[in-house]
């Protein structure tokens, strides 16, 4: 029978994903006590990082009534791994390598198994931790289990070349069947020829067919003013789609196309009830605390895009700016809400725009989204390139984890915009910069 390896998790991977410790099968996984002392600290802090510090301790309580060993000889699970609490560290290194600091006695623990023989892997988001790890002989690496490739993620946007008769027939029948081609529900496809004519569609699920878009006014003033934008658009005005990424980097217009599709289908066409917009606040630790004021007062700093973005929509409306934007504001069918006060919340009939998705972790988003109440919409939007959050990168975050894992839903649509279109400067910021 072939050896075991030995895991040793790091604090940050339970609580990136407080069931960490079932995604190891046939494995040894190992929880220093160090890390369950952090996790105690952790635990009343009324956040994410609270609730997955009690949620990994709940689990480990659990498990430990499932043989008979305890979780310092070993607890076997039904993926046939052995989960066990290492209470000794390695105390006689040689090296400059202070004892006094938490992430250190980590290490120290995985070192001290090594040095009795395991394989041992040292598993961190925390790179410096990893580094570390490397630089005293452990094998190290990152938690991969809620992950998708960034660089290979589904894009939502297809450009096929198929011959000009097809394109007449696409435009002449308001429909194309293309066989040989599969596609993903909701995927919008750019048709061209070699004779240079062209057409956008959606591909419908059900019908098997790529169909037109959808045929929309201005929606608060705003054209789209490329392709990406018109899909962008189309995948959110639909109300068949209960959920729409749009990721892609500054400039492009995300924030504002789904704030803009939001006026219209709460005040013009009234779908929805209220259009609730939410960002994680990340510079303050997830906490808005530390802003005098109501909450109200605090959130205000940090919703300061998204007043920015209804000024300029009001501004755009044709109506008197100021008006229009006073009487958005005072029909309460605007919300604004910290990513934090959203759990536990029933939300129906609700328009959700949840900005800067990427900051939150693949847990975070499948609160957020499973807060949604019948008949709600949920647009996530952000950069999956620029993160805050030092646990995360761009293909741990939430954002991309979520176009990964619903990419062949039917109620599902995603576009990856790339061209900016915020200003000259800015788009030539984003290219050489």
């Amino acid at each position: 029978m072939a050896t075991r390896k030995t895991f040793v998790l790091d604090t940050n991977v339970l609580l990136h994903d407080p069931e960490a410790i079932f995604k190891f099968p046939r494995s040894k996984i190992v929880i220093p006590l160090t890390v369950i002392e952090e996790l105690d600290k952790m635990k009343r802090l009324p956040n994410e990082i609270g609730r997955n510090s009690r949620a990994v301790v709940r689990i480990l309580d659990s498990i430990k009534y499932l043989d008979t060993g305890d979780l310092h000889r070993g607890v076997k699970v039904e993926n046939d791994a052995i989960i066990r609490i290492e209470m000794e560290i390695k105390t006689d290194f040689t090296h400059s390598f202070s004892l006094n600091l938490n992430d250190n006695r980590i290490l120290m623990a995985a070192y001290y198994l090594q040095d009795k023989g395991e394989a041992v892997v040292f598993v961190s988001k925390d790179l410096a931790a990893r580094v570390k790890a490397v630089a005293l002989g452990l094998e190290a690496e990152d938690y991969e289990n809620l992950k998708f490739a960034y660089d290979t993620i589904y894009r939502g946007i297809r450009r096929l070349e198929i011959s000009k008769a097809e394109v007449d027939q696409f435009y002449k029948d308001g429909a194309l069947t293309l066989p040989k081609e599969t596609f993903r529900p909701n995927e919008y496809v750019v048709l061209t020829s070699p004779e240079h004519s062209s057409a956008v569609g959606k591909f419908d699920h059900h019908r098997n067919q790529i169909e037109p878009l959808i045929k929309f006014p201005n929606v608060w003033g705003i054209k789209p003013r490329n392709v990406e934008q018109r899909c962008a658009m189309d995948a959110i005005l639909r109300d068949d789609v209960k959920l729409v990424t749009l990721m892609g980097p500054a400039g492009t217009g995300k924030t504002l196309l789904a704030l803009a599709c939001g006026l219209r289908k709460v005040f013009d066409e009234g779908v929805y009830t209220r259009i609730l917009v939410s960002r994680p606040i990340m510079p303050l630790g997830r906490d808005i605390g530390y802003l005098p004021g109501t909450k109200e007062e605090k959130l205000f700093n940090w919703m300061q895009p998204i007043y920015d973005n209804l000024e300029f929509l009001c501004d755009s409306s044709g109506n008197e700016p100021s008006e229009t934007l006073r009487y958005v504001m005072d029909s309460k069918k605007i919300e604004m809400e910290a990513v934090t006060y959203i759990r536990g919340r029933s939300l129906p009939k609700m328009f959700m725009i949840i900005d800067e998705a990427q900051n939150l972790t693949p847990h975070e988003v499948k609160t957020i989204i499973s807060r949604a109440g019948e008949g709600t919409k949920v647009i996530l939007t952000g950069d999956a390139t620029q993160i805050d959050n030092p646990y995360l990168d761009k293909d741990s975050n939430g954002l991309t984890f979520t176009v990964g894992k619903f990419a062949d839903q039917k109620i599902y649509g995603h576009v990856f915009l790339e061209k900016t279109e915020r200003s000259e400067l800015a788009s030539i910021a984003a290219d050489l910069m």
